[in-house]
């Protein structure tokens, strides 16, 4: 019996997670919200974790969030996270689509803004700051982004694009056709 051996190959370090990047209210809670959250993607499974590990150490164990499934394709009920699991629940009305809750025994429920992760730098920026402020007029949310988009002449990042739009918006038609009216049989083709 014979055996080969192979020399061993180095295996690179694992490279470190990226900050998670995280804007908190200084002092007590209060408002409507208590900071933002800027997460890579809309994956509940991969973002949460990093959050709630950064989160745990001062606000006591994250036990819970909820969310509004409109911005996060799937809502997993358990989210294993550095050795406990976090409960996921979603509410479609009650809940702003822009906002995620996290409960905690020790310190309550807190509020954060959620900045869609297909914003730039720079209107995330904004937004966090703007989320983080603690004498601000209390916005939601929705309100806040919306204040953004209204001020700077940004269109909400997550407004939902058909392939159709995103193959424009890339380059894929040469120039934009324009519009032809359709009459549908039996419609009422009044102009207003």
């Amino acid at each position: 019996m014979s055996a080969t051996l192979y020399p061993t190959v180095p295996h690179a370090e694992p490279a470190p997670a990226p900050p998670v990047q995280l804007t908190l209210k200084s002092g007590a809670p209060g408002g409507l919200l208590d900071g933002a959250w800027w997460p890579r993607s809309r994956d509940l499974m991969a973002e949460l974790p990093a959050l709630v590990k950064v989160l745990d150490s001062s606000w006591g164990r994250i036990t819970r969030i909820a969310v509004n499934p409109a911005h996060w394709p799937v809502v997993p009920r358990k989210i294993p996270v550095a050795g406990h699991v976090v409960r996921a629940g979603w509410f479609t009305p009650e809940i702003d689509p822009h906002k995620l809750m996290l409960f905690s025994y020790r310190s309550g429920r807190w509020d954060l803004l959620v900045v869609p992760p297909e914003v730039g730098a720079e209107a995330a920026a904004r937004l966090m700051a703007a989320a983080a402020v603690r004498d601000g007029p209390p916005l939601t949310a929705s309100m806040l982004m919306a204040a953004d988009a209204e001020e700077h002449g940004v269109a909400p990042a997550d407004q939902s694009v058909d392939s159709t739009q995103a193959w424009e918006y890339e380059g894929g038609a040469s120039k934009a056709v324009p519009a032809q009216a359709v009459r549908l049989p039996g419609a009422d083709h009044r102009t207003a």
